[in-house]
């Protein structure tokens, strides 16, 4: 689904961030990414979203090189992948339906066409009494099971999760947890970043550690 091979890349000219970096992210398959602050984990999600290329190495998604892709190849490839961003961005003007709508309606879908499936995901995530509302009266909880909805409405095959049991309590973060794990039963491939060592040990998962932008991988 995704590989790296030798992978290395660096801000301008500046020391590299990430050296060498080899692994697959596997169809079907879970994993954490881990390690310090400074280590190099934003960078690496941004890779796997297609958002950043390297500087040198071989990165392949869905079988097509990343570095040799032509831009017009790109958006069709970026939604095959979810993205769940530590800071949310939701848009404080649309309701939660909306915002988690909001992938459908960029390709121009008419409302009639999906919304059944964005009111049977907000259940699934827990916010079926909360469609209506607006992010800023949404508690930290919410908003975060509103981030997910939204990366998983278009039904993408790969989710990356960026700190995404950062902002919330310890039940919370056991509930989102469940959330991914029942996501990936049904075929997703996960890869949640992580500083939250307890969420880690509450579930037996290949890890990826960073660690001065260089990968350990335990399996």
């Amino acid at each position: 689904m995704i590989r790296f091979e030798n992978v290395g890349l660096r801000y301008g000219m500046g020391a590299e961030v990430l050296r060498d970096l080899s692994f697959q992210i596997a169809p079907k398959s879970f994993q954490f990414l881990t390690g310090p602050s400074g280590a190099g984990k934003s960078t690496l999600l941004r890779l796997l979203c297609l958002s950043l290329k390297p500087t040198r190495g071989l990165i392949t998604v869905f079988d097509r090189d990343v570095v040799t892709l032509p831009k017009a190849d790109l958006p069709a490839l970026r939604r095959r992948v979810g993205v769940v961003f530590q800071d949310f961005r939701l848009l404080d003007h649309l309701t939660t339906f909306e915002n988690v709508a909001l992938p459908l309606r960029v390709l121009g879908r008419e409302e009639s066409s999906y919304r059944a499936d964005v009111v049977e995901l907000l259940k699934w995530v827990g916010l079926g009494d909360r469609m209506q509302a607006l992010p800023p009266i949404l508690s930290g909880g919410e908003k975060q099971r509103a981030a997910i909805a939204r990366a998983l409405i278009g039904q993408p095959e790969i989710l990356l999760a960026d700190e995404p049991t950062g902002n919330v309590d310890p039940p919370l973060a056991k509930r989102l947890l469940r959330l991914f794990v029942e996501l990936n039963r049904l075929g997703t491939s996960v890869v949640i970043a992580t500083h939250d060592i307890g969420l880690m040990n509450q579930f037996d998962a290949r890890r990826l550690v960073l660690h001065e932008g260089r990968l350990s991988i335990y399996e």
